[in-house]
């Protein structure tokens, strides 16, 4: 047995693993991250991050990188009996606003978003076991621990454990949790990297074919000279029966549906054959494991959710692991993962199940095509957490009753959408609005998301009223995990000093974001805790510190770690 003790073993280096050993990386925890393939894969699979997770990329440093590999979304030529019929741009009337300067996703090969996260990861000094397959996990008898036996006969010990090893997780099925859905036999697609001849087809199209016997779809890899992703209808038999996908079925396929001969596909590799399975864990926590990602929920490839919501997990429950192993919070805490996240998995499975529904509706006619799986819902930008027991204003444990299921917990979508015009301000649950404004301390233009970026809970201050309460917070945690941030309006006169960060918003855009606007050339004031994953903890009057104080312990204890800390390894970027 390993003598060793790691705070967190996550399993699957996948994005949504990648990620979470990212974030929890830069919280000074102990984390190791293990992948049974002997060497990462090459494979493009998921076509790239969307709006929502770009945030998330951003906050971990990487988004720079994400954004200089990949493309915007291109536009889809759609075509029939191999002529063109229609043309579509499905972000065509999307603009980045002050709230949301990520408007869409980003094209991006899986392997090269692997590839960027793997080398922020190594910068904390952790790198990917590769070739070491889970077989076992055991739970210590006093809780505080779990053994986990590898192929290799090796056992090691560790004091949570998550899976992120894919929808055929060893982690979910040592664990015995069910994974409960359906599987659509007849809805199949064969896929795979292919290459194309040089000046086959235009680079800047997102090219689809679909005719009433089948269909080829072929959209260029961004980072290749001749690479493209493949989706197709598979060939038949006679009986009917789908056949395994070969480089000369692909190019059969594409000889059958488009104007290109089969000798124009040159390479094809990765081949894989996708059905359609909506399918949840029964839970998404065992004890002191975790489950993530596909581990936990796999659904219709329409909309381009999976990786997302994978990634989207790991944010979640990244900053929770690292309070409750710094001392700050109790175990409890840990309860709120699935509080929050099951019920966006169910809706994310009935979104896509809804947008594969509508697209193949769509492709029934000419001129539809793969637009129709794309809503405002897939930015992800939407989702918030209105029901979890953490947007409460006072830390008391919610009662059992107080505490909804997941089928009784308001759609995970109710959250008003950057820019959709909707009344009031955000409610604690929602997505924190970005904003652009400037930073006291260098007259630089910053926004809100940088400020929030790092490893720590964020206390903005409105109006002067403010100013007393940030004092107060920033006494009781100093450098322990919280930050404070006045936001002055423009017009503020007096010297704009104090603890922690200060900004101006020279443009109105945070206030008009956060609905504070009646605050700010009064004595009032408006108090928001922001969570470390960019969500809303709390709103409150500036005279209500009572209740931010109260949120703060519920996350941070009293300001001095129980257990000690580990370091926080991630400095804030200044945008």
């Amino acid at each position: 047995m390993g003598n060793d003790l790691a705070d967190v073993l996550v399993v699957g280096a996948g994005p949504t693993g990648l990620a979470l050993a990212c974030d929890l990386a830069r919280r000074g925890a102990a984390v190791r991250i293990v992948d049974r393939s002997p060497a990462p894969p090459r494979t493009s699979r998921a076509k790239g991050p969307n709006a929502r997770s770009l945030e998330i990329l951003d906050d971990l440093g990487v988004a720079d990188e994400v954004l200089a590999a990949g493309s915007d979304p291109l536009p889809m030529l759609k075509y029939r009996n191999r002529l063109p019929v229609a043309e579509t741009d499905p972000w065509a009337d999307s603009a980045p606003s002050p709230d949301a300067p990520y408007d869409r996703g980003r094209l991006v090969a899986q392997w090269r978003l692997e590839e960027i996260l793997r080398d922020r990861l190594a910068g904390y000094g952790v790198r990917v076991e590769l070739g070491r397959k889970v077989v076992g996990l055991t739970e210590a008898a006093d809780g505080r621990h779990v053994d986990v036996t590898f192929a290799e006969g090796r056992t090691e010990r560790v004091r949570y454990v998550v899976g992120c090893d894919g929808a055929h997780s060893s982690v979910r099925k040592l664990l015995g949790i069910g994974f409960e859905g359906t599987t659509a036999e007849d809805q199949v697609m064969v896929c795979g990297d292919v290459d194309l001849a040089e000046g086959s087809l235009d680079r800047t199209r997102w090219h689809q074919w679909f005719d009433e016997d089948g269909a080829v779809m072929l959209c260029p890899i961004p980072g290749t000279r001749t690479g493209w992703w493949f989706q197709a209808g598979p060939e038949r038999d006679g009986r009917g029966r789908p056949l395994a996908p070969t480089a000369d079925g692909f190019r059969r396929l594409l000889a059958r549906h488009t104007a290109l001969p089969g000798r124009a596909l040159t390479r094809a590799e990765l081949l894989s054959t996708y059905r359609v399975n909506v399918r949840m864990a029964d839970r998404f926590r065992a004890g002191r494991v975790f489950l993530a990602g596909d581990a936990a929920h796999v659904h219709a490839v329409a909309g381009g959710l999976g990786m997302n919501t994978g990634i989207q997990d790991a944010f979640n429950l990244g900053w929770k692991l690292g309070l409750v192993l710094a001392g700050h919070a109790g175990a409890e805490l840990l309860d709120t993962y699935e509080e929050e996240r099951l019920p966006v998995a169910a809706r994310t499975l009935d979104l896509t199940s809804e947008r594969l529904r509508a697209t193949l509706e769509a492709i029934r006619r000419p001129g539809g095509g793969l637009d129709a799986a794309i809503t405002p819902d897939t930015t992800g930008l939407g989702v918030g957490y209105r029901w979890s027991s953490l947007v409460r204003a006072h830390d008391e444990a919610p009662r059992p009753d107080e505490t909804p299921r997941p089928d009784e917990a308001p759609r995970p979508d109710e959250a008003p959408r950057p820019g959709d015009g909707s009344p009031g301000s955000p409610q604690p649950g929602d997505r924190a609005p970005d904003a652009p404004c400037v930073d006291t301390a260098t007259g630089a233009r910053t926004r809100l998301h940088r400020v929030f970026a790092g490893p720590r809970t964020t206390v903005l201050g409105f109006g002067p009223g403010s100013a007393a309460v940030l004092r107060e917070v920033a006494a009781a945690y100093g450098d322990t995990g919280v930050r404070t941030c006045r936001v002055y309006a423009p017009y503020e006169s007096g010297a704009r000093s104090g603890p922690g960060t200060a900004v101006v918003d020279d443009e109105g855009h945070a206030a008009a974001a956060y609905g504070t606007e009646a605050f700010s050339d009064t004595h009032t004031g408006t108090v928001i805790v922001v969570r470390p994953d960019h969500h809303l903890g709390l709103s409150a009057p500036a005279d209500d510190a009572g209740s931010v104080h109260a949120y703060l312990r519920r996350l941070h204890g009293a300001g001095r770690p129980r257990n000690g800390s580990p370091a926080l390894v991630d400095a804030a970027r200044k945008g």
